[in-house]
């Protein structure tokens, strides 16, 4: 089988263009040729597409893990956790008190 993806063509019938746009539209998005655009746009490079296919696989085993888990009956589960709120400063000590002590 080639990779080539087939052409779309579509055909204006009775002169109406929206129809014709409408169906060429859908055609281009079924046959993938927007998604092979997009991948095209940049070079990706073979190390980078398969660690991303890694962590994807990794990513999907998980999710079906947690939703087994969630079907047996475990409400306390969730997909996302919310991660604890900082501040963005490291918790510095005083040195007034450090001083005190001596």
């Amino acid at each position: 089988m080639s990779k080539r993806l087939p052409k779309v063509s579509v055909q204006v019938r009775k002169g109406d263009i929206n129809r014709a746009l409408k169906i060429f539209k859908k055609r281009t998005f079924d046959s993938d040729h927007l998604m092979e655009l997009r991948d095209r746009r940049y070079y990706t490079k073979p190390t980078t597409a398969r660690r991303r296919e890694k962590q994807l696989a990794i990513r999907e085993a998980h999710k079906e893990d947690i939703l087994g888990k969630i079907a047996d009956g475990d409400t306390k589960l969730r997909f996302y956790t919310k991660k604890p709120k900082t501040n963005g400063k490291k918790s510095v000590k005083n040195d007034k008190n450090d001083k005190k002590d001596t």
